[in-house]
């Protein structure tokens, strides 16, 4: 008798000791980010394969990104708003007018955007050309690793805009 009971106290045991662990287990899980949150921190985007003038959307933190590779016919070509990567210029920004948040449409025959909620316009670094947008497109903290562009890390090229007010 006193075997079986023996038996019976240590299958307890390790079946409580089982239920422990799967508990500290889910409690652990409760405590880490979500996937979603993980993924949202930080985004590559590889920019080798880019088309002059042809406008490319990303997911960064649920918002869209606007990324093109702007060309040398493009009049935004030598502005300061647009990021160096080897020979070519882009221009990066957060693709929601800074009036009200919609979503700007490209227009590259036209080389600008336009917002379809009050007619705001920017040009294809960004700058505003037509009112009621208060300010240019948001450039996101980034950092380029050779032809890739990091989002959500102030980068040296990002720190540089940072100081000449551009972003």
């Amino acid at each position: 008798m006193s075997d079986r009971r023996d038996f019976m106290g240590m299958a307890l045991g390790a079946f409580a000791g089982l239920g422990a662990l799967g508990a500290l287990y889910a409690a652990k899980r409760t405590w880490d980010p979500l996937p979603s949150v993980k993924a949202g921190g930080f985004t590559t985007i590889d920019l080798s394969g880019a088309k002059e003038n042809e406008l490319n959307t990303e997911v960064w933190r649920g918002k869209p990104i606007f990324v093109m590779k702007v060309g040398k016919n493009n009049p935004a070509y030598n502005d300061k708003r647009l990021i160096k990567v080897g020979n070519d210029r882009f221009f990066i920004a957060i693709g929601l007018c800074t009036h009200l948040g919609c979503i700007p449409t490209y227009f590259p025959e036209k080389n600008k955007f336009i917002c379809p909620c009050h007619g705001g316009q920017f040009d294809a670094a960004g700058k505003v050309l037509k009112a009621p947008p208060p300010k240019p497109l948001t450039i996101p903290p980034f950092k380029l690793e050779g032809t890739k562009m990091v989002l959500g890390e102030e980068g040296k090229e990002y720190k540089e805009m940072k100081a000449q007010k551009l972003v």
